[in-house]
């Protein structure tokens, strides 16, 4: 048997038993027409270094007294509607941001949720003049004690299973998609019986003064050793390899720990970040499971090429389709 026609055998196989369940979740308890009021308690930047090439902070806001207190959950969103006009006239329209705060809040009581945000810089490319993003710039520039419009909770697809502990968690994120995996590990190593499950996260910066909660995650590995902390840095040069690493990377330098995760049925995927990262992700998998393990994750059109690094990102996902048990946030 040809090495295609056993990956698309192992991909014709019944659902996978790891497949996830997903909790019932409420959404949309405020909404644009009727924004709930939010106030600033916290700002400060989440970088690791004061040299990073972006400006990104952890902004904590005080939701309490609305409908949002203790009724979201890591890997949802709320909205934020800046205040003001766009040049047409018109209110400017909510922007979504990752709740980064696990269900219990930043204060353990589900009545403060924190975000992740990146200032928006850049240029207009046809004048040549300065291009600030609307809400990022407006969240990044709040005081504490600030007033804002907020919406949400949104989605229902992107969070942990409804039994968290029947599965094992390999996340992969990029710059603030960090957001929505920093709620989850702090809702899996909570005060209260902290996860047993094999939690992995492989987290991808150009430099390493662009890694976000670096400091917190590494302490947070450090205290649980069922937690693999990795981190990928592409533009600098890693000493064993010579070359910077893209987070797909870490599937192939450390194997011994990715790949015994990716093997089990209780595994599930999670991946956020820029638009693009998943094909790399998906064909590094590709590369490192035998057919059967690899159809948990992905199944294969008959016109699927043999050849992982021929996939591109157009096949997804008609051609490569991920599983329930990959779950992919990109922007």
């Amino acid at each position: 048997m040809t090495n295609a026609a056993s990956r698309r055998e192992g991909s014709a196989r019944a659902a996978s038993p790891g497949e996830p369940v997903m909790p019932e979740v409420e959404q949309h308890l405020l909404t644009p027409a009727s924004p709930g009021v939010g106030r600033v308690v916290e700002t400060r930047p989440c970088t690791a270094g004061r040299k990073a090439a972006g400006f990104v902070r952890h902004i904590c806001i005080d939701v309490s007294g609305t409908p949002l207190a203790g009724r979201f959950r890591p890997g949802q969103s709320f909205g934020v509607i800046p205040p003001g006009l766009t040049e047409r006239g018109k209110p400017h329209k909510l922007r979504l941001y990752s709740i980064a705060s696990p269900s219990r809040g930043e204060d353990g009581a589900g009545q403060t949720l924190s975000t992740t945000v990146k200032r928006t810089i850049d240029e207009h490319w046809d004048d040549h003049t300065l291009f600030l993003g609307v809400a990022s710039n407006y969240l990044c520039d709040l005081k504490e004690g600030d007033e804002v419009a907020i919406t949400g909770p949104a989605g229902k697809r992107f969070v942990l299973p409804a039994d968290t502990g029947a599965h094992d968690y390999v996340f992969f994120a990029t710059g603030t998609g960090i957001a929505p995996f920093r709620a989850m590990l702090l809702e899996l190593f909570g005060t209260e019986g902290p996860a047993t499950s094999r939690v992995a996260l492989v987290m991808g910066a150009p430099y390493a003064t662009d890694l976000l909660y670096h400091d917190e995650l590494s302490e947070l590995a450090e205290r649980h050793e069922n937690f693999t902390y990795l981190t990928a840095i592409s533009r600098e040069r890693d000493a064993a390899e010579g070359k910077g690493l893209y987070v797909q990377d870490r599937l192939r330098t450390h194997a011994g720990e990715l790949t015994p995760m990716l093997d089990s049925d209780r595994t599930i995927v999670y991946i956020c970040g820029i638009a693009g990262m998943e094909l790399g992700i998906l064909q590094a998998m590709g590369r490192a499971l035998d057919p059967a393990r690899l159809s948990q994750y992905l199944t294969l059109a008959d016109e699927a090429p043999t050849d992982p690094l021929q996939w591109d990102r157009r096949m997804i996902p008609r051609t490569l389709r991920p599983t329930r048990r990959v779950l992919m946030e990109v922007y």
